[in-house]
């Protein structure tokens, strides 16, 4: 038997779920089934990620992410405060350690207030007042930054959903998607579900969900692991806040960095390492079809050949802790080895097109019944309720 609504989402994490809210509030009337195929909501990026509360800062002026963080953030805090979940405005720095560094600074410095960020120019005195064990030769302060648990939203937004009559479903993998009479069907592990249209949310799965709905997927999801650590006890007074280096705009993680955890936890990373599985949270997990799919995809050996250089350095962090605790210790320098735990990986669904560029900005697609949000990389937890009025937007003809 089939089961009805008027808008299926796929995929059970933060994107999903603020869409599933946002197509509830416009449409108040109408029902949306949340497709997870997990046994609960938020178990891959949303649940594994940083907690940071992005300013967009670092995002090109007028891009997708730089409009969708400014927004989504704004909207985010608000929706915390309404429902009274907890969120710390803690400040982040962004330090300058080496002349080089300063250049690409002054460009975040220019960036920010292009973004409406409220940002400022800070030397050693000043890092040292806010971040009193952080070194550098100057730095950026952005107060507006900050922290939340987005588990906590994404559980949240279930119940919202589940409140206004519609539904979460778990343990529902989908394995194939079709046309019949008007609707888009999507069969999964739990059973056969239909509607109007199909919103694809599935995040590390974005591109095979994309082929099942009959459309080319521009770029593959090839998984990069992040690896953190995080500070014991006696490590933690050594940072307040966040503190994150100069990023390389060339390449799109932000290296290794400090961040403040709503649960007091200070976490250090991460290392940016191939994943051997679109699941593989640590080095000895192994799928053969997500390996081999990276592996034979051109876009990653051209990807590759640019980065080898970064790869390497990555890949020794990953295998030598000391080399880990060389890097931490530029930003802090009282940064000592046995302060340092292993601390939960993530995986991030980094989308690499054939021609072998990483894909930076969100890539939100139409075919016939189906939006694919094919692209939606950090910081899409905190935009995640501003794109999800966008994809709301894309949907809403067929519902007016």
């Amino acid at each position: 038997m089939t089961s009805e609504s008027d808008l299926i989402i796929i995929g059970g994490g933060i994107v999903g779920l603020a869409t599933a809210y946002r197509f509830l509030e416009r449409f108040p009337g109408k029902t949306v089934t949340v497709l997870e195929k997990e046994t609960t909501v938020a178990q891959h990026q949303t649940g594994r990620n940083s907690g940071v509360m992005h300013t967009g800062i670092y995002y090109k002026p007028g891009s997708l992410k730089a409009t969708n963080c400014r927004a989504g953030k704004k909207a985010m805090e608000e929706f915390c405060t309404k429902e009274n979940i907890p969120f710390d405005l803690c400040g982040k720095i962004i330090v300058a350690v080496e002349e080089s560094e300063l250049p690409r600074m002054e460009m975040l410095l220019e960036r920010g207030p292009q973004n409406g960020v409220v940002c400022n120019r800070i030397g050693p005195e000043q890092i040292r007042e806010l971040e009193p064990h952080g070194v550098g030769i100057a730095g950026i302060h952005v107060p507006e930054a900050g922290v939340v648990d987005y588990g906590v939203v994404c559980r949240r937004l279930a119940a919202i959903i589940v409140e206004k009559g519609s539904r979460v479903v778990t343990s529902a993998k989908a394995t194939a998607i079709k046309r019949d009479n008007g609707r888009a069907i999507v069969e999964t592990s739990a059973g056969e579900f239909a509607a109007q249209q199909i919103v694809n949310c599935a995040g590390l799965y974005s591109d095979r969900i994309t082929k099942l709905s009959g459309a080319k997927p521009s770029a593959k999801v090839v998984p990069f692991r992040g690896e953190f650590y995080a500070l014991r006890p006696e490590g933690q007074h050594l940072v307040k806040g966040l503190i994150y280096p100069v990023p390389d705009p060339a390449y799109p993680f932000l290296g290794v960095h400090f961040t403040k955890r709503m649960s007091g936890m200070i976490e250090c990373g991460p290392n940016a390492v191939l994943a051997f599985a679109r699941e593989g949270y640590t080095n000895k997990t192994v799928n053969l079809r997500d390996l081999c799919e990276t592996l034979t995809y051109l876009g990653f050996w051209r990807l590759a050949t640019k980065y080898w250089k970064i790869g390497m350095n990555e890949m020794h962090r990953s295998f030598s802790k000391p080399a880990f605790v060389r890097a931490l210790q530029r930003l802090v320098p009282e940064i000592k080895s046995e302060f340092l735990d292993w601390a939960p990986a993530g995986v991030r669904a980094q989308t690499v097109s054939p021609d072998g560029k990483m894909v930076d900005d969100f890539v939100i697609e139409e075919t016939d019944r189906v939006v694919n949000v094919e692209n939606a990389p950090s910081p899409a937890a905190t935009a995640s309720l501003n794109i999800g009025k966008v994809v709301v937007d894309k949907v809403a003809a067929r519902f007016a």
